[in-house]
């Protein structure tokens, strides 16, 4: 179900009559000519859309509180970083509708009252670099950004800034901070970002996707975005599949859509009819999940009632090859890498969650580590200063409840039984001379 990726793969991206003849810009117009500013805001409010970066904020929500809030300016941020590994939804919104992105922040800039926005893009997206440059120009020259849109008074102007490639650069106070030519580094909260964002001023931060919905929500209206998903998370969400599946790629479905059918559906089933093990929902920082979960719907609240999250909806698809210790180790590998440092519960934490995991990966595991896993991922997600610290652990959480079995076989039986972790294989050597050898990874 094509709402938010629309135009993708139907218009040429870098002509901007292309997009204006499949109702581009149409929403923008009746915003500056036809509504109040709280006007806007209502509608994105009835329409129940939540962010799609990750959080699920109700995005009407946050519009109103930047609206309320006292500045001298604002501004409206696009978080393009997407640094989260296996997604990259918000690359092919900018690379296939760059101009969805640009209407959607003139019509925010306009709810909330600022004249400027930025996008906050990772730097190695350069095609979405060069096609989001591409129609800003052209939107200029056609009197869509800039001065007096639609001769209605209203000013907007669209700047890019680059990021470095730093994963904590996706939490909107260390993006900011990273805006302003600061060290990228998460920032105490509160005061909020709608409140005291750049340079200090009301900032409202929203995530690619979510602004991708904003021009249909006001061209087809609230009542009608409700209508599509759960009544709790109305609306598409987009998801990157990978992994054992035999279709990978980029799937578009109403919120609530069960993993079951998008495995087994849209994703064509497991490679080689092996068996489905796991499912990482979210992202590194999402939950791990069984096969007794597969018919969960796929939506915000109800991953929240089990423990996991919808994230900004990677999924990543394991068969019963993969090994549950060595993949909880490899994500610990990933957060203890691009932690920031600032504070000391994920600067340790990660460190010192990786270390146990590695013990356990190699034979040396004792049963009070499982034990340990868990205080520190609990330590970790109640004191850390950001988002990167405190869902860090939620792969450990994940698989000590539903994968214990398995850590006990690393702990009890010296055993790993895919044969992932090395030093816990016996490996018969063939010499050229047809005698045999025998040995632990020699």
């Amino acid at each position: 179900m094509r709402l938010v990726l629309r135009n993708c793969g139907h218009i040429d991206p870098e002509n901007i009559k292309d997009y204006i003849t499949r109702d581009g810009y149409q929403a923008l117009g009746t915003v500056v000519t036809e509504l109040k500013p709280i006007e806007v805001i209502e509608i994105i409010e009835q329409s129940g859309l939540r962010g799609r970066g990750g959080a699920g904020f109700p995005t009407g929500l946050k519009w109103k509180f930047t609206h309320q809030a006292a500045g001298k300016e604002k501004y409206v941020v696009a978080n393009a970083d997407e640094g989260e590994p296996g997604t990259s939804k918000d690359r092919l919104i900018m690379e296939g509708d760059p101009h969805s992105l640009l209407e959607a922040m003139a019509i925010a800039g306009y709810a909330i009252g600022a004249n400027t926005g930025y996008i906050y893009i990772r730097g190695e997206y350069q095609l979405a670099i060069k096609r989001l440059k591409i129609a800003i120009a052209q939107a200029k020259e056609m009197g869509l950004l800039g001065e007096n849109l639609f001769d209605s008074g209203f000013n907007f102007e669209i700047k890019i800034r680059e990021g470095a490639g730093a994963y904590v650069c996706g939490e909107e106070t260390a993006l900011l901070k990273s805006i302003e030519g600061e060290r990228g580094e998460p920032q105490v909260k509160p005061p909020y970002p709608t409140n005291e964002g750049l340079w200090g001023q009301p900032t409202l931060i929203n995530n690619v996707e979510t602004l991708a919905n904003i021009a249909v929500i006001i061209r087809e209206g609230a009542e009608w975005f409700n209508e599509i998903g759960t009544e709790g998370c109305p609306g598409t969400k987009v998801f990157t599949l990978s992994g054992d599946v035999e279709n990978e790629g980029i799937i578009e479905l109403p919120m609530g859509t069960p993993l079951r059918r998008i495995i087994e559906g849209f994703g064509g089933g497991m490679v080689d009819d092996k068996e489905f093990k796991v499912a990482q929902s979210g992202g590194s920082s999402g939950g791990c999940m069984p096969k007794e979960l597969l018919d969960t719907p796929m939506d915000y609240d109800s991953l929240a009632e089990i423990g996991m999250t919808l994230g900004s909806g990677a999924l990543l698809v394991m068969d019963e090859t993969h090994c549950i210790v060595d993949i909880a180790k490899c994500l610990m590998q990933f957060f203890k890498h691009e932690s920031c440092g600032k504070c000391v519960p994920c600067r340790e934490g990660n460190k010192r969650l990786y270390n146990r995991l590695d013990k356990i990966s190699k034979g040396e595991g004792e049963l009070e580590d499982l034990e340990r896993l868990r205080d520190l991922a609990d330590t970790m997600s109640k004191t850390a200063l950001c988002g990167l610290g405190q869902m860090a652990p939620t792969s450990i959480y994940t698989t000590l409840k539903y994968f214990k079995d398995e850590y006990l076989t690393h702990i009890e039986d010296n055993n790993c039984t895919t044969g992932s972790c090395r030093g816990l294989v016996d490996l018969e050597v063939q010499d050229k001379r047809g005698g045999k050898d025998y040995g632990n990874n020699n």
